[in-house]
């Protein structure tokens, strides 16, 4: 478990999803299975959730999926949201077909799941044509309907967690067709509660520059010089402006000394920076 050093205290996560979803199963792994977690329909409601201190200790949401790529309005929440991200967990993301006890595929006639998680899936599915595909708003909450429901002819696509929490069988496991799917997920919490996190060695920062030209390779290259390795730059549009650009970087360091000497050269280059958080590389302890 990685923590920033406030895991005494009961934690009570916002997530996006119900009970059962990847977004609890990131939880638990940064957290700990004790873990609490108020489901939230959206990510924006994660992000207020999260800087209202009230029910919630801090957040959890996903930032990029390794096969679909980065999820940008997210990256935006940041920006507008007072959030310190505090860790990240890479979760691997495995599909099960669930069904209630003792129903056997052959009794099977539909599935419900998330249209995302069907896709993932289509390969096997493709392979049962007798199975209709009814799409849902989650995964996790195909799995506890089903449940409720009781039904003999109905499966989900879900997550292990969620045939744990709802008793459901798991009929065939791993039925995804990309076996190396990841999904990132940034572990967050209000700025006034954030504490520094110890043998850090990532940071999430966004910069922009006087676009003027050869200013971003100047920029590039003052990250280099420090042997601050970048591992993600993701181009975001200023609001109000013709087409300027700022900058989400992800950068990967051995001493925090380095990081802090890229910040220092880093601002005589650019017009803004704003540090999102200073965290463990959650690469170093990928989720399987």
């Amino acid at each position: 478990m990685k923590t920033d050093g406030t895991h005494q205290r009961t934690e009570r996560v916002a997530i996006q999803g119900y009970e059962g979803s990847f977004h609890q199963e990131a939880a638990r792994r940064f957290f700990g299975k004790q873990v609490e977690v108020i489901a939230c329909d959206t990510f924006r409601q994660v992000a207020q959730h999260t800087i209202a201190r009230k029910e919630a200790t801090g957040g959890v949401m996903a930032i990029e999926n390794s096969i679909a790529g980065s999820i940008l309005p997210n990256y935006t929440l940041l920006q507008k949201h007072p959030v310190t991200i505090i860790g990240e967990v890479y979760l691997r993301i495995r599909q099960h077909l669930l069904v209630n006890p003792g129903v056997t595929l052959s009794q099977l006639k539909e599935v419900h799941s998330h249209p995302m998680a069907i896709l993932q899936c289509m390969e096997y599915l493709e392979k049962q044509p007798q199975l209709k595909l009814v799409e849902s708003e989650d995964t996790a909450l195909s799995a506890r309907h089903l449940q409720q429901r009781k039904s003999k002819t109905q499966a989900a696509i879900a997550s292990k967690l969620a045939a744990e929490l709802y008793q459901l069988d798991i009929l065939v496991p791993n039925i995804h067709t990309q076996k190396n799917n990841y999904t990132r997920f940034l572990m967050l919490r209000h700025q006034k509660d954030a504490k520094p996190v110890a043998d850090a060695n990532k940071a999430s920062v966004k910069f922009h520059t006087d676009h003027s030209r050869g200013s971003l390779a100047k920029a590039l290259q003052v990250i280099a010089n420090e042997g601050v390795n970048l591992s993600k730059l993701q181009s975001m549009p200023i609001p109000g402006t013709d087409f300027k650009y700022s900058f989400h970087a992800d950068m990967e360091f051995d001493q925090l000394a380095q990081f802090e000497k890229v910040m220092q050269q880093l601002r005589k280059h650019t017009e803004e920076v704003t540090v999102f958080g200073v965290y463990r590389n959650g690469k170093d302890q990928v989720a399987g």
